[in-house]
């Protein structure tokens, strides 16, 4: 055999090995993150550096109404004025010398910085995404994500908040008559984008419990959005909800059994984010680290991560971890396999609403009687309750299977163990898995 052909086969071996892939696995990502570039107090290379270095494999900075695009000068005496409080050395790079901490990380070949050109002031330039992807991205490793948090408040005085992942331009925020109509026209736009620009893209509701501004009805309504924040790691964003308010999960369950019923359409799917703000000094409300989601595809692409999470193929989780999950539409079967962990011990429960449920619900009232302006109260119909828990069960393999009048049925696994990272608001780890065996109904409208 010649040279030439030793060659040419060296080639062909290096390149079927370079494009050969694996089995689709699981990859752990965050996609509401923010940085100096809004009202974070870290810069965008110390938040990717903290999410790598602690097993990501994918990150989206999500900063509000803005991409990470050209030119951004903000001044040192605003870096040292976000991170306030005192040093603390559990993790990362939290100090509060946010600045010295960036340059001593970086090198000044890197870091850029000048006086003010009116007031002198010393400033720092903020990189952009396409810089930092430089420095931080591998391929099949770890991978960066445009996006924007189009943050609003509708006119009638609700704060909804949309993460847009994977887009290619800054969006403007447009603000409708209602948190409803905000949700919607935004969506919308987004989605224009997404057409003139040939991406694919994400859209999400964020915390719908913040400050109240979102309600089950309002998700519920708005069909065409596929997606909302189950869970977000920032404290005191009311996810646990309170004695006049209901939970994300009750939200859930509300939003998914009017959206089937009164609307013949799918189900939300639900995501967990940190939300992340806080890198620097004691802050613990909106530090990283709190929650994710895991998406299981084949290729580590922001396409690949987008269609995916369309099609329900990821979970959510302050901390469980999954080794697969599958729902067998033959044989109605809904099985999880939950990876170990020493000392903890799991339990699943098998939420879900049945068929026959009545949608008539009813205002909450504070102690005076004041109707309380919140998603509804559907406890007190007769018949099917909607999320129901239909089984629990303990151990690593948990199965459920279908008994024919389930409208669609999701899991909640909880551990025995703590979150690593810890909350105020539940203090042990779980997952969530997406809604299945909607699909099996024959009298819904697809």
């Amino acid at each position: 055999m010649n040279r030439i052909w030793i060659v040419s086969l060296l080639v062909l071996f290096g390149t079927a090995s370079l494009f050969a892939t694996d089995a689709p696995r699981w990859w752990k990502g965050n996609l509401h993150t923010h940085t100096l570039w809004s009202d974070g107090d870290g810069f965008p290379e110390m938040a990717i550096d903290w999410y790598k270095t602690h097993g990501y494999q994918f990150l989206a900075l999500s900063d509000h109404n803005v991409l990470l695009q050209g030119e951004r000068w903000i001044a040192l005496s605003e870096v040292a004025k976000r991170a306030k409080g005192e040093p603390w050395h559990g993790a990362g790079h939290r100090t509060t010398d946010a600045f010295e901490a960036y340059l001593a990380q970086l090198g000044p070949h890197w870091v850029q910085t000048r006086a003010h050109p009116t007031n002198g002031e010393p400033q720092v330039r903020l990189k952009t995404l396409e810089e930092c992807r430089a420095l931080f991205e591998e391929a099949g490793r770890f991978q960066m994500i445009p996006a924007e948090e189009l943050t609003h408040q509708s006119k009638d005085g609700h704060a909804v908040h949309m993460g847009v992942i994977n887009l290619l331009e800054a969006l403007k925020p447009r603000d409708g008559a209602t948190a409803r109509e905000t949700i919607r026209t935004n969506y919308q736009m987004a989605q224009a984008s997404a057409a003139r620009t040939g991406r694919e893209i994400l859209v999400h509701v964020n915390h719908p419990n913040y400050k109240w501004g979102v309600t089950a009805e309002d998700l519920a309504a708005v069909v065409e959005e596929p997606f909302f924040e189950l869970w977000n790691g920032v404290e005191v964003d009311n996810d646990p909800g309170d004695a006049l308010h209901p939970s994300t999960d009750e939200i859930w369950d509300i939003a998914n059994t009017l959206r089937l019923v009164g609307f013949h359409a799918p189900p939300l799917f639900g995501i967990a984010n940190d939300d992340t703000h806080d890198y620097q000094g004691t802050k613990r409300r909106a530090i990283p680290g709190r929650a994710w989601v895991s998406v299981r595809v084949r290729h580590l692409t922001p396409d690949s991560i987008v269609r995916a999470m369309r099609e329900g193929d990821f979970y959510a989780s302050t901390g469980v971890e999954l080794r697969d999950q599958k729902f067998d539409p033959a044989n109605r079967t809904l099985s999880l396999r939950i990876k170990p962990r020493a000392g903890e011990s799991f339990v699943t429960r098998f939420i879900g609403t049945r068929r026959g449920v009545s949608l008539e619900g009813r205002p909450r009232r504070d102690a005076a009687g004041k109707v309380i302006e919140t998603t509804l109260d559907y406890s007190g119909a007769q018949g099917p309750r909607i999320g129901e828990v239909f089984r629990e069960v303990r151990g690593l393999n948990p199965t459920y299977r279908f008994s024919g009048d389930e409208l669609y049925v999701r899991a909640v696994i909880t551990s025995s163990g703590r979150t690593e990272v810890p909350s105020t608001e539940f203090e042990f780890k779980r997952a969530w898995t997406q809604p299945v065996g909607w699909r099996l109904d024959p009298n819904r409208t697809p």
